[in-house]
C-alpha cells in the first residue's frame, strides 16, 4: 500500500487516478480547494483544503507521504488557466518537497503532464503539427514549460507521465503502450487513451516506478 498524496483530485484525470488507487488498496489524501465539490467517500480517503499553487500546502500534505501527485491542469480550454498552473504548480510542488529534505527524505512526485512535446512521425514535436488552434498549442507549451523546469530538478524525485493526443473517458482495459519521447500511435493511425487507462498506467508507476528523472507516456 502506497499512501498518496494527490493534487487535482476533482478533474477529469484526477478522478480516475483517485478511484483507481483507492479500488487497488492504496491510501490517499486529496487535496483540493473546496472539499464540498468531492463527494467520493472510501475508508481509505481523507480529504483536505489546500491549495497546489502554495508550497506551504504541498508540505503539510506530502508530509509523510510516499508519493506525491499532481494532476492539476488549468480548465478545458483556456490557455491562461494552464499558463497560470502548470509551471507555477511544478514549481510549488518542487519546493513544498524540498522542505522536506533531499534525496529520499522527500515523497517521489508524480506529474501529470501533456502530450505536446511528444515528436511525431515527422519528427517534429506535435505542438507544431499544422492546423492546431492557438489556444491548444499555448496549452501544450504551458505543460511543456513545466516538463522543461522539472528537467533543471535533480534534488527531488520526480516522474512525468503525458497522455496521448486524444484522452478521454472511456474504458479501463488495463493495456497500453508506453514509450519516452514518441507520440504513441495505433494501427487506426490515432494516438489516444482514455483516462480510465491512464490512470492505470499512472497507479502502476506508483507501485512499481520505472521511469525516475523522465517524462513518458501511455497510449493504444
Amino acid at each position: 500500500m502506497a499512501r498518496i498524496a494527490l493534487f487535482g483530485a476533482t478533474g477529469m484525470i484526477g478522478s480516475r487516478i483517485l478511484g483507481e488507487a483507492l479500488d487497488r488498496g492504496h491510501d490517499v489524501l486529496a487535496v483540493v480547494r473546496d472539499p464540498s465539490r468531492l463527494t467520493t467517500s472510501h475508508p481509505s480517503l481523507r480529504v483536505v483544503a489546500g491549495d497546489v499553487l502554495e508550497p506551504s500546502s504541498v508540505l503539510a500534505a506530502a508530509d509523510g507521504r510516499d508519493v506525491v501527485v499532481s494532476a492539476v491542469g488549468g480548465g478545458h480550454g483556456d490557455a491562461a488557466g494552464h499558463l497560470a498552473t502548470a509551471e507555477p504548480a511544478t514549481r510549488a510542488l518542487v519546493a513544498g518537497l524540498r522542505a522536506l529534505g533531499p534525496g529520499a527524505a522527500a515523497p517521489r512526485l508524480l506529474s501529470v503532464g501533456g502530450a505536446g512535446p511528444l515528436r511525431t512521425s515527422d519528427g517534429k514535436p506535435l505542438w507544431d503539427s499544422e492546423g492546431l488552434p492557438e489556444t491548444l498549442r499555448q496549452i501544450m507549451h504551458a505543460h511543456g514549460d513545466a516538463l522543461a523546469y522539472l528537467r533543471t530538478v535533480s534534488d527531488v524525485r520526480w516522474t512525468v507521465i503525458s497522455p496521448s493526443a486524444l484522452v478521454g473517458p472511456g474504458s479501463r482495459t488495463a493495456t497500453y503502450r508506453s514509450a519516452l519521447d514518441d507520440l504513441i500511435v495505433g494501427e487506426d493511425g490515432k494516438s489516444r487513451i482514455s483516462t480510465e487507462d491512464f490512470a492505470v498506467a499512472a497507479v502502476d508507476e506508483i507501485e512499481q516506478p520505472r521511469h525516475p528523472g523522465t517524462r513518458f507516456t501511455v497510449g493504444y
